[in-house]
């Protein structure tokens, strides 16, 4: 199988950017620590909007992301965000052989 890339970007909405920010660093340091098959789980602030978000993710296969999903602390971050984002486009992408 091959590696996949998520890139996904998330927008708060006001009033909210501090504790979804909070939520966010758990999330990361929950799947550093837990999740097999994650080979790299970075965050990244937009410059140009302080309400935006965006991981970019490389997985050692979809089946270990798959995984990653269904694990207790992605699906509290799931939970606990419910209300407070404009947006969340997430982007699941495959580096082309060339």
């Amino acid at each position: 199988m091959k590696e996949v890339v998520i890139v996904a970007t998330i927008k708060v909405k006001d009033g909210f950017k501090d504790e979804v920010y909070s939520e966010l660093l758990k999330l990361h340091e929950a799947t550093h620590k837990h999740d097999e098959g994650c080979l790299q789980y970075d965050l990244h602030k937009n410059l140009d909007d302080e309400n935006s978000f965006t991981f970019i993710e490389t997985w050692e296969n979809t089946k270990l992301l798959d995984k990653h999903m269904e694990k207790e602390h992605f699906l509290q971050f799931v939970k606990f965000v419910d209300g407070k984002l404009e947006n969340m486009d997430i982007k699941r992408l495959e580096k082309e052989e060339y």
